[in-house]
Order: C-alpha cells, then sequence, then structure tokens
C-alpha cells in the first residue's frame, strides 16, 4: 500500500458542469496551467467526446502540460474513446477515463441494459481503451448505490483487461462515511486482483459529506481522491480539493500519507477558478474563505496573540494567503507593475496583454488611491472576460442619475458587432435601470437567475465583482465584472454574460458524461 495520496483535479470537467460555470478553452488552459503549478497528480481536462470545443481544449491542454498527467473521460464505447485518445496524444502522460453505469436503477432505467451487456461492455471498453495507452482509469457510475457481487465481477474483469485505477463514484451523493468506507474495503478484500490496481473515490456532496466520504475510503485504502477546487461541481459540488489536501497534511499523524500538492498555490487557485467562472467562494469556507483564518472573539485573538497554535491549526501563508498590502500606486512603473504580477503568479500570453493590463492598473488607480493584491488578479480576470475575440456587446459608456424621490434613469452606449448603439430605461434603483437600457438595445430574451455583488477588498473605495447568471433556451451561464463602480461593475458582467450566450457552443456543459 502506497503512502503517497494521488490529487485527481476534475474542475475542468465534473466541476464545469455546475449550471453556469462553462469556460472557454483559453479559460481551461488559464485553470489547466495554475493546477499545474498547484502539483496536482492528474488533471481531467474534459469529456472530449462530447463536442468540438471540448475536443480542441483537451487537445490544447494535453500539449500544454508537462508536469501533470492529463485525463479524458469517456464513456464505454469506442467512439467516445477513441476521442479521447486523439485529444490526449500530445500529452506528456495521458489517461483514458472510461465509466459506465452498474447501480439497477441506472442500468434498467437509463441505460435500457441488462447486467450481463453492461458486464460485457466495460470489458471491451477497457480492452479497446489499452489499444491507446497502459493508463486506464475505469469508473462504475453511480457505485456506492450498485450491488456489490456485481460490482465485484466487473471491478475484477476490468482490471484483469488492464484497468490501472479503479474509481468509486458515489454519483449522487448518497453515501454515508462509514457505509463508503465499508465498501471500499470490502471491493478490495473480495476481488482476487485488486492488488493489481489504484482504488479511487470520486463523491458529491448532495448531503454535505463529500469530503468526509472521501476520507472515510482514503482509509479503508483508497489512494486517489477525485476532487475540484472549492467544491465546484452539479448540483450541491464534488469533494473540495482544498480539503481533501489540507486534512491529510494537517492530520499526517491520523492519515500517515505524503501529498505532492505545493499548497501555497491553493488560494491562488482558489481565485483564478472563482472569478474564471463566477462562483464567488462564502467566506466562511474551509481553507479559502475569507474568514477561514479571521478571529473575532476576544479570547481566540488573545490566544492567537500569545501563542499561535491555540486558535490554529494550519498557517495562512502555508496555503497562499497573504496580507492585503498595498503594492502598487498611480505613480508605479510598468516594470514594478510586471514584478508584482509574477509575484502573483499571473502569467500574460503577450506583450500586448501586460500593455492592456498596465493600462487598466493605471485607469484603477486614478480613482482608487490604494491598490491591493486582489484588485491587480480582478482585473487580469475582468480584462480576460472582456476582450475576447467572440465580444459582441461591449460597454462604451453610461451614465445614471438617482435621486430621493425621482426614479432612477440610465443612459448606456454600447458597441453591438461594432455598430454603437445608445438606449435609455428608467428602473428601481441605478442597477435595475442600466440592465433595462442595455435590454432596450440588445433584447435578448434571457432570464435573471442570479445577481450578486462582492467587495474585492475592505473600505468604501473597493472595487466591487458583480456576478450575473442569465438562462435561455436551456443554456445557463454567468456573466462578472469589476470595477470602483457597482453599476458599471455590473454593466460589464450583464454583458459578459449575453456574449457567452451569443458565443460558439462549445461552451455548453457536457451533462452526457457524468460520475
Amino acid at each position: 500500500m502506497s503512502d503517497k495520496l494521488i490529487i485527481f483535479d476534475t474542475t475542468l470537467r465534473d466541476g464545469e458542469q455546475s449550471p453556469g460555470a462553462s469556460m472557454t478553452r483559453d479559460e481551461k488552459l488559464r485553470i489547466a496551467k495554475q493546477l499545474e503549478k498547484l502539483r496536482v497528480d492528474v488533471i481531467e481536462a474534459g469529456f472530449a467526446a462530447s463536442s468540438k470545443g471540448y475536443f480542441e481544449a483537451v487537445r490544447a491542454i494535453a500539449a500544454a502540460i508537462k508536469d501533470s498527467t492529463v485525463a479524458s473521460l469517456a464513456r464505454a464505447n469506442d467512439r467516445d474513446i477513441s476521442r479521447a485518445a486523439e485529444a490526449l496524444k500530445g500529452a506528456n502522460s495521458m489517461r483514458i477515463h472510461t465509466f459506465i453505469a452498474t447501480s439497477a436503477l441506472h442500468m434498467e432505467k437509463k441505460l435500457r441494459m441488462t447486467p450481463e451487456q453492461v458486464f460485457e461492455q466495460a470489458k471491451l471498453a477497457v480492452r479497446f481503451a489499452r489499444k491507446f495507452t497502459d493508463n486506464i482509469e475505469f469508473s462504475p457510475e453511480d457505485g456506492s448505490r450498485s450491488e456489490v457481487d456485481f460490482l465485484c465481477r466487473v471491478l475484477e474483469a476490468v482490471i484483469t483487461e488492464g484497468a490501472r485505477t479503479i474509481n468509486i463514484a458515489d454519483t449522487v451523493g448518497y453515501a454515508v462515511p462509514e457505509r463508503f468506507a465499508e465498501l471500499i474495503r470490502t471491493l478490495r478484500e473480495r476481488i482476487p486482483n485488486s492488488d493489481k490496481a489504484v482504488w479511487s473515490v470520486h463523491c458529491h456532496n448532495d448531503l454535505g459529506m463529500a469530503v468526509a466520504n472521501s476520507l472515510a475510503g482514503v482509509m479503508a485504502g483508497a489512494r486517489q481522491v477525485e476532487c475540484t477546487i472549492n467544491g465546484l461541481g452539479e448540483r450541491a459540488g464534488n469533494t473540495s480539493l482544498e480539503e481533501i489536501v489540507m486534512a491529510v497534511r494537517t492530520r499526517r499523524d491520523f492519515f500517515n500519507l505524503d501529498i505532492g500538492v505545493d499548497t501555497t498555490q491553493i488560494v491562488p487557485t482558489s481565485k483564478l477558478v472563482s472569478g474564471i467562472t463566477g462562483f464567488a467562494v462564502q467566506p466562511n469556507k474551509a481553507i479559502v474563505g475569507a474568514n477561514a483564518f479571521a478571529h473575532a472573539s476576544g479570547i481566540h485573538q488573545d490566544g492567537v496573540l500569545k501563542q499561535r497554535d491555540t486558535y490554529e491549526i494550519m498557517r495562512a501563508e502555508d496555503v497562499g494567503w497573504s496580507t492585503n498590502k498595498i503594492v502598487l500606486g498611480k505613480l508605479s512603473g510598468r516594470n514594478a507593475f510586471k514584478q508584482r504580477l509574477h509575484d502573483l503568479g499571473i502569467e500574460l500570453d503577450s506583450e500586448t496583454e501586460v500593455n492592456a493590463a498596465f493600462q487598466r492598473f493605471k485607469d484603477l488607480a486614478d480613482v482608487k488611491s490604494e491598490i491591493f493584491d486582489e484588485d491587480i488578479q480582478a482585473l487580469v480576470s475582468d480584462q480576460a472576460v472582456h476582450h475576447e475575440p467572440d465580444e459582441h456587446y461591449r460597454l462604451i459608456s453610461m451614465a445614471q442619475r438617482s435621486e430621493t424621490g425621482e426614479r432612477p434613469h440610465a443612459r448606456v452606449t454600447l458597441s453591438i458587432d461594432g455598430k454603437e448603439e445608445t438606449g435609455e430605461s428608467d428602473g428601481n434603483g441605478p442597477v435595475d435601470a442600466t440592465l433595462k437600457a442595455i435590454e432596450s438595445k440588445v433584447r435578448s430574451g434571457t432570464e435573471l437567475l442570479l445577481y450578486s455583488v462582492n467587495a474585492i477588498t475592505t473600505g468604501t473605495e473597493s472595487q466591487g465583482e458583480v456576478t450575473v447568471r442569465l438562462a435561455k433556451s436551456g443554456r445557463i451561464v454567468n456573466g462578472v465584472g469589476a470595477d470602483p463602480d457597482i453599476v458599471i461593475a455590473s454593466a460589464k458582467a450583464y454583458l459578459g454574460a449575453l456574449n457567452k450566450l451569443l458565443s460558439r457552443g462549445d461552451r455548453l456543459n457536457p451533462q452526457t458524461g457524468t460520475i
């Protein structure tokens, strides 16, 4: 039994299945490079057979990543597996991750297949995948609700066919820790060739037990955990990477396992994923929440000042938190700005992008006297979101009027496919008026599902980060905008979401592939 725990990150695949969390190829590539910097062992880049866009994203990530294994999900059929192999062939290290449902409910109602047909399909899929690589992972979808005798039979067969990782999926978050550990232990004991594979767990958080179930699986012998940054994922999300990593590291006395992750990159990775997807991290979220290392109680503050470990079991700097120190101001030069980007781990692809980011920084410094690290991260993310090649709508200028006793009014000038248009509207408030003014020209027919505002730093000068979630024709997208003026940030977020809805189909979530 190895003393190394493999961290398999599926933010770019399962995490992206959160409604509204879909990403472009370039956004996925940025996250993949950050995951490599985080030193995760395996990056599941996507579901290559889902669409041309997803295929291209997996291929780009496979070509760019050198230090982590890159995986693609594939249903247990030749077409999916061939597409995954083709997308991954440029990778330094590749893995094909194939799956099929094994619970009676899924086999009968979803697959319309008999257990014998599923058994044969699983074997054939792994056998076919071996034509492309020896690094094969097999997952029995809805494994935690599958009949144990049948599960043993299927898993013994796929290991014989060459699967080297067996991943037990708690697809619907039904498991409880004691029972899940018992399942992992039983499978490892009853399957004769279980020692020929690494055992893995993939848990969902529907009952709030994804991390607990995963750690229970580890104690029962699993040596890979599949997880996502910030616990992102469909429904209630997936196992949170940062919580697994820090639990195993902080309680090494109990788990006695090594992890290769660079924990100082956890917070930067969390912020990048949050900024790209528009899913804000709750303040009381373990490890990466804004309050994770805050002490409000006087007794706690006194204890921490006297001896840090009285109330802190981890150091904030060990997971990448830094103080909100002022790093730059309006008189700072381009070289100082570039150095700070480097210090923050932000990599821009060209000097043109650096120049654009520096100009945005100078514009921000004109209206905000103190520039924090979080401000720089936000403006770079905002630049990436709002300067894409397929940007149909762009904000040129806007003005709004709001006074006591009068109905707020907004006037917005937009570039719509290169043509300048101006719209005006009243509203219940300046934000409502502004969004209605935009709609007076774009007439999108969308449904607004979410509008939220978060302060990037403290104080009244803080930039506001606005998230807008829109739905239309079955598609759900997020738009994110940042600006010291909340109304401007709102307009940016709304236009960003509209641009996503109009962009190519490679943003459509791959709901056909889920474990």
